[in-house]
């Protein structure tokens, strides 16, 4: 299990509110899209990262994390497994303080580099789930 009940109530209620959540686009049938607006209502700040850099949920979008011009303390990776070792990669040289890989995203060696470089992690986990089950408030 990768990531367990303690690290996950710190990344959604301790680490920061800024999540660049990576494969964000205005489709709304991707659960990217779903799971974004939970993370805003659960008071986060939503930031897109996609090719395309859309405005979603009122944020300005950005093609890859490094345009993003601030700090993101939690990068969100609604990306295929194949593709997601990359992106923790990126959330590192990034500065961000946890990755969060959802549902179906497993990465085992990109898990054992992000943990080394000191940032929490969880795989195969979905924050819209977790936030409830964990009673976890805004």
């Amino acid at each position: 299990m990768y990531g367990d009940e303690a690290t996950i109530r710190e990344i959604l209620t301790g680490l920061g509110d800024t999540w660049a959540v990576v494969g964000l686009s205005t489709n709304r049938s991707r659960a990217a899209y779903g799971v974004a607006e939970v993370l805003q209502r659960f008071g986060k700040r939503v930031v897109p990262v996609h090719p395309k850099a859309e405005t979603v949920h009122g944020e300005q979008g950005y093609a890859s994390l490094a345009d993003i011009p601030f700090e993101v303390d939690v990068v969100d990776v609604f990306v295929n497994s194949e593709l997601a070792g990359a992106v923790a990669d990126e959330a590192v040289a990034k500065g961000a303080r946890a990755v969060w890989f959802q549902l179906g995203v497993v990465d085992e060696a990109a898990y054992e580099r992000t943990r080394a470089a000191g940032l929490e992690m969880v795989m195969d986990r979905c924050p819209a789930i977790e936030i409830p089950r964990l009673g976890a408030r805004p």
